[in-house]
């Protein structure tokens, strides 16, 4: 049992976290009569549909630019993060499934193509299809080094997410700081240099 959770405890955190937030969403949901959303406490003034299409959007958000951060911290650590990031990676794309979900419940499916940043969502949303399909080991054994270019597409899905999420509110800005030091830390030079002065720290 220790040899599992200390080879797996990235996974098993991002589990517990995802299955929480989980919590959050199905309580918010009233199931006695179809499907209603209920208004949160913490935004008396948003209507229950609005703050479900906005938590499960956040949410996405969140896990997106965590899976875009994985490989800055691996080179900032040298701790291997790829099961880490395949379990977040399927978080993102759940609750960007849910987030399209609340979203066609309460404006209907068509809205998706009302407005370009609507369509920039629900382009990154459908990339995360093939993201999700293939985050498992099995396919990693299949895919072998097509497995990586394939995850390789999650940065297209953070983009258009940033540019989807621009239109509707300010912290898009933090989100894109946040991504443009992900990837400068991945170009070859500043990773290399990175990489060599963590481990003159540590001693190699």
């Amino acid at each position: 049992m220790k040899d599992f959770i200390k080879k797996n405890y990235g996974w098993l955190i991002v589990t517990i976290i995802s299955v929480g937030q989980l919590g959050i969403i199905f309580s918010l949901i009233d199931f006695s009569n179809g499907i209603t959303f209920l208004p949160s406490k913490e935004w008396p003034n948003m209507s229950g549909p609005d703050f479900m299409v906005k938590i499960t959007g956040e949410i996405a958000m969140r896990w997106l630019a965590a899976v875009l951060l994985a490989t800055p911290v691996t080179i900032l650590t040298g701790l291997n993060s790829t099961l880490c990031r395949q379990s977040m990676g399927i978080s993102a794309a759940v609750f960007s499934f849910l987030h399209l979900i609340a979203f066609s419940m309460n404006e209907g499916f068509m809205a998706t193509f009302s407005e370009f940043n609507f369509i920039a969502g629900f382009v990154a949303t459908v990339i995360l299809v093939p993201l999700l399909l293939t985050s498992n080991r099995k396919s990693m054994r299949i895919l072998k080094k097509s497995w990586k270019k394939i995850q390789q597409f999650s940065y297209a899905a953070v983009v258009l997410a940033i540019v989807h999420l621009a239109a509707l509110e300010d912290i898009w800005i933090v989100y894109a700081v946040v991504v443009g030091l992900g990837f400068v830390m991945r170009y070859g030079p500043v990773k290399e240099k990175i990489v060599a002065k963590r481990l003159k720290v540590i001693g190699k």
